[in-house]
């Protein structure tokens, strides 16, 4: 069979499934997420030998270890999987929930029902976690997925699938609500955009050049983000060793995440106090610092920051970092040059901390936090699908009411329009 076949045969029980699934009942649903939640325990051995392959492929291709450390299976982040979807079962429903109703001078009674949204098509890169969250996401709100994974985890994502469609087996519920297409040949990606007769929506997730190509070809709508240049605004009256513990946390723990930070504004009245012993702890954590011409004169050990630095998303151990005259400067830079992703500011100032929310148009904004807390299950949701950084129709991580939307639902009593 050719790719096209296959992938139109994949997309066809998908669609199939999908009919099936949003009739389901939530003790059905939550019993297959329990389900899969322990088969992937127990086959943690068999996954952790599978994912091997994958390892041994990335050093091959000489991957970032940024990179590396998203490839990686072991026992710790299985059990972190199998949580997540434990965590999703726990959830609320939303499927058959009525957001609100009201009455009409007629008598009539509308209300406003949430629904799923049919079959998922969900393209990503890297980090085979995700194949498990998407699954349960779109299992728990009712929708089919097919999953198309990327060449560096292909191993582990046709073992992750082939546990997960084995779970479902044992529930009686159609393996295929839950399928991966199995080649990694390009060629499959485009004939999956092209079926807006099967496919309800696209979410693709990985870096900027994936996301462009997928819109560019998409016949079908597309929920994204382009990238994460996330920042964090160092206030002038910031508590400094807060400061110094929220931005290596959101810069160092996991650089290679789309809600690291990319760029950190600093407020001059606190920077000559503040950037040395903060460059000096990224020094030593590996960060390769870029910065404005004033914070060089600060610090001159600094390479210099360019016009492309205050765009980029490094995914990496780099920073750019900026100093900025007032909170006024540092909103006018987020909205220039961020991504309407993640931003938070570091301050004691509540009149600050509440401009700083109201007016930063990302999807995801906090106050004293890092920003590495912009990710579905750090918020509650369980796991997440994705981040959207689109106002139509979700807007930030999604979870399970974002994989649904709402139908009117309406009572009469014998009711016509004159």
């Amino acid at each position: 069979m050719d790719i096209k076949s296959q992938v139109l045969n994949i997309a066809g029980k998908a669609r199939g499934a999908a009919n099936s699934l949003a009739r389901l009942s939530s003790d059905i649903k939550n019993g297959a997420l329990k389900t899969m939640a322990d088969a992937l325990v127990d086959q943690s051995g068999h996954l952790i030998e599978v994912n091997a392959k994958d390892l041994e492929q990335a050093e091959k291709l000489g991957l970032s270890r940024a990179m590396i450390d998203r490839l990686v299976l072991n026992e710790k982040t299985i059990a972190g999987i199998a949580k997540g979807l434990l965590d999703v079962a726990a959830l609320p429903d939303p499927v058959g929930a009525v957001a609100k109703m009201w009455r009409r001078p007629n008598g009539l009674l509308v209300g406003r029902m949430r629904i799923p949204l049919g079959v998922i098509g969900f393209i990503y890169e890297s980090r085979p976690n995700v194949t498990a969250d998407a699954a349960a996401l779109c299992l728990k709100s009712g929708n089919a997925v097919i999953l198309r994974g990327g060449s560096e985890a292909i191993h582990s994502n046709r073992a992750i699938v082939q546990v997960l469609q084995e779970a479902l087996q044992k529930t009686h519920i159609p393996e295929a609500a839950i399928q991966l297409i199995q080649t990694t040949d390009r060629q499959a990606v485009h004939e999956m955009l092209q079926l807006d007769e099967y496919i309800d929506l696209i979410i693709p997730r990985g870096g900027e050049d994936l996301i462009r190509a997928v819109v560019k070809d998409s016949k079908i709508p597309v929920i994204k983000h382009y990238k994460g240049v996330c920042h964090i605004f160092v206030d002038a009256d910031a508590d400094p060793e807060m400061a110094y513990t929220i931005c290596m946390n959101a810069k160092v723990q996991r650089p290679g995440v789309c809600n690291a930070m990319e760029t950190l504004l600093i407020h001059k009245n606190i920077a000559k106090e503040f950037l040395p012993t903060m460059a000096e702890r990224f020094q030593e954590a590996g960060v390769t610092l870029k910065g404005c011409e004033k914070a060089r004169k600060i610090v001159p050990g600094m390479e210099p920051a360019n016009e492309d630095d205050w765009y980029a998303e490094y995914l990496d151990l780099v920073l750019a970092i900026r100093i900025v005259d007032s909170i006024d400067e540092a909103i006018t830079h987020i909205e220039q040059y961020g991504s309407l992703h993640t931003e938070s500011i570091i301050t004691k100032d509540y009149a600050n901390a509440q401009r700083f929310l109201n007016e930063v148009n990302s999807s995801t904004v906090l106050v004293n936090a890092s920003t590495r807390f912009s990710d579905g299950f750090e918020l509650g949701l369980g796991a997440e699908i994705g981040i959207s950084t689109t106002k139509l129709h979700a807007f930030g991580p999604m979870g399970l009411e974002e994989l649904t939307t709402t139908k009117f639902i309406i009572y009469g009593n014998g009711q016509v329009r004159t």
